[in-house]
């Protein structure tokens, strides 16, 4: 079974596009995905749906292999871009790397952005991201604007 929350969030009366999101994170770090989400909530004139996938809706699979096509089909090919949190925990997360793996693939940009109040972010997510921001919600949003096809 596939997840897709496909929320979206609609602020302000300007009509924009609506990006489709996967935000890759760790769920033992989830208070950051949490905050992430706070942060496009609040944007102004800023639609997004939401294809991540969070820890109370897990997907169903059998293997790790059904597990990574499951997340490729269902996740990452419908999503314009992959916002990837940077923290730390994100160079020692295999999921993480093989959601990086998906989406160079896949060919969808990645952003990556710098962990919120720290200096240490991950080699591995600045390697691979086509674009780094800092924790804000102005240079996040524009940085989906600007790389979403």
């Amino acid at each position: 079974m596939s997840f897709s929350s496909n929320r979206t969030i609609s602020l302000g009366t300007n009509d924009r596009s609506e990006y489709r999101l996967f935000i890759s994170h760790s769920w033992d770090y989830s208070q950051e995905y949490e905050r992430m989400e706070e942060l496009l909530d609040d944007a102004n004139y800023f639609e997004y749906r939401n294809y991540s996938v969070p820890e109370e809706d897990a997907i169903d699979a059998n293997s790790v292999e059904e597990l990574k096509e499951e997340i490729r089909e269902g996740q990452i090919k419908p999503s314009s871009v992959v916002v990837v949190l940077a923290g730390l925990y994100s160079s020692y997360s295999d999921w993480i790397g093989r959601e990086v793996r998906i989406a160079e693939e896949e060919n969808k940009p990645i952003i990556g952005v710098e962990p919120w109040g720290s200096d240490n972010t991950s080699d591995y997510v600045e390697r691979h991201a086509d674009e780094m921001v800092g924790w804000n919600t102005d240079s996040i949003v524009s940085a989906i604007r600007e790389l979403s096809p």
